[in-house]
């Protein structure tokens, strides 16, 4: 680190001395060093999470067949079209906590004749007061061959969750059966054409339960080490390589979910070391929200702040979980999932029937830049990252309610930063004066991450400061820009928000950006996320 102080000061000094007299002082520095690759972005790590909470999947994804929305085959047509536009690589189903109470059968069948069920969430004090629907009684409408022709239409890969806390390994390879066997060959694969698909589905990712300490069963890590393995053990895999994804520590930013990572591959390996080659990855799962109101459009400078921080911590959650894993992964072969994050906000409800939703401001587009940020430069630590939730929840991307749509200030960042997908992550070092506030709190004063394609390098950087724009050097270390084209989200107002009434209310602003060489100035505007797109010479 000290090395890389010294080498970030003196380039600065280089680049402020040799910047045009026009260009304002600068008093920050963005640096890409071209030489340093961290590893290959997947584009699983911008991926998505859907669960039966709230407004997620009924009004948000399902519509129904004979609904006068536009809808593909019951799925909400708006919807898949800005789906499509994301490049969406993957979506996780059926939750979350839902998952964890949730019989794959009953979403099987002719819908007509499936079952209704009262939802996981039916104690929340707030569905207990909402009207009656499909979010408090599930109907099954919506079951695994509607959400596979969902991420179909999408673009997607499936990443289903399966039930360790009320089902059975038996249940289990079952549903892998109807998923992935054979054209056909089995009872399932024909209860699975009966259901439209006479083709498998192929689903490759498979979670074995989720919240495993909590939701999901309120095991002790070694408990849950032992109904892995149970879960693991002979699969059916139809000439597929299943991926089987660990349940993970909790939302709490704090030591003791380390000793879950641990205490869960101890118990794990405790039957041989062998057992380790069926995790493909651990899950954790982080939200971030604010003291004082809570509220997701009433909210204070030093709130903005303070929630920017806490999306920071992503960073060293990564880096903790990621050592705990090398004590007993020293070939790294099992990488992290982060299947479940965002933030956590109160405020109005879209519609009183939606658990947990809020309309996101500028606020929320900012702390899901910095986290896909902080995904992008840790690229070769992490398998999977699911933003929670799609639609109509906590950190989503979009608001529906009946033939009302919006995209939100969220979707606009993850288009921006679909760029970065497959390719090279490369070390990028940022300085810029701290940010204080609260009570001897500081944040920094610009982040990013950068990626290489080939000739086009992508650079995205947040400035989080509520008010000021900050002057940056960009350095290219090894490399020399000849033309490019810059991105950025922005508004006057840190509220700033979509809703259905001003859709478009918050949107990206691009234009050329008349850069070139090694190094050359750039004015990031207060409280936005940016990001140039660079031509190489």
């Amino acid at each position: 680190m000290r090395r890389r102080e010294f080498l970030s000061s003196t380039l600065a000094i280089a680049a402020v001395s040799l910047a045009p007299r026009s260009t304002p002082a600068a008093d920050g520095l963005v640096e890409i060093l071209m030489n340093e690759p961290v590893g290959d972005i997947a584009p699983e790590l911008h991926g998505h999470f859907t669960e039966n909470l709230g407004g997620v999947i009924y009004d948000g994804i399902w519509v129904g067949e004979n609904s006068k929305i536009p809808n593909l085959g019951g799925v909400r047509k708006a919807l898949v079209d800005c789906m499509r536009q994301l490049k969406t690589p993957v979506v996780r189903w059926p939750g979350g906590c839902f998952a964890d109470s949730y019989n794959w059968r009953d979403g099987i069948g002719l819908r007509a004749q499936r079952p209704v069920r009262t939802n996981f969430w039916i104690n929340d004090p707030a569905l207990c007061q909402a009207p009656d629907g499909p979010q408090k009684f599930d109907p099954n409408t919506f079951g695994t061959s509607e959400f596979m022709r969902f991420c179909q239409l999408c673009g997607a890969k499936p990443y289903l969750a399966a039930n360790v806390r009320s089902l059975t390994p038996h249940d289990f390879d079952e549903w892998v059966e109807y998923c992935n066997s054979p054209a056909g060959s089995t009872t399932l694969a024909q209860a699975r054409a009966a259901d439209g698909s006479r083709e498998p589905f192929h689903v490759t990712y498979w979670g074995i339960g989720n919240e495993s300490w909590g939701c999901g069963g309120d095991f002790r890590p070694e408990e849950y080490a032992t109904e892995f393995r149970r879960y693991t053990s002979w699969v059916p895999d139809y000439g597929l390589k299943l991926r089987f994804i660990g349940s993970g520590p909790g939302a709490d930013a704090d030591d003791a979910q380390v000793a879950w990572t641990r205490g869960f591959l101890e118990g794990l390996l405790a039957k041989g070391p062998e057992t380790l080659d069926r995790l493909y990855g651990l899950s954790m799962h982080y939200y971030c929200g604010t003291s004082g109101k809570g509220d997701s459009l009433d909210f204070t400078v030093d709130d903005w702040y303070q929630l920017l921080g806490r999306a920071d911590v992503m960073d060293s959650l990564v880096t903790k979980h990621w050592l705990a894993l090398q004590e007993f992964d020293k070939q790294r072969k099992v990488k992290l999932v982060v299947d479940e994050w965002g933030t956590w906000h109160r405020g109005p409800a879209i519609d009183p029937r939606y658990l947990f939703s809020y309309v996101p401001s500028m606020r929320d587009a900012l702390v899901t830049g910095i986290t896909l940020d902080t995904f992008n430069r840790h690229a070769e630590k992490l398998a999977m990252c699911n933003s929670a939730q799609l639609v109509n929840n906590l950190h989503t991307l979009f608001l529906a309610r009946e033939d009302r749509f919006a995209p939100t200030t969220i979707f606009h960042v993850f288009d921006m930063y679909k760029a970065h997908q497959g390719g090279r992550s490369l070390r990028l070092v940022s300085n810029a004066p701290a940010i204080s506030y609260g009570t001897r709190k500081a944040l920094w004063g610009l982040a990013g991450s950068a990626s290489l394609h080939g000739k086009t390098l992508v650079v995205t950087v947040v400035n989080p400061h509520a008010s000021e724009p900050r002057v940056a050097d960009v350095v290219l270390r090894g490399a020399s820009a000849r033309s490019a084209q810059v991105t950025a989200l922005a508004a006057p107002n840190i509220h700033a928000h979509n809703d259905f009434d001003h859709p478009q209310a918050v949107v990206p602003r691009i234009e050329p950006a008349n850069v070139s060489g090694p190094h050359f100035s750039w004015i990031f505007q207060p409280a936005s996320v940016t990001k140039l797109e660079m031509e190489l010479a």
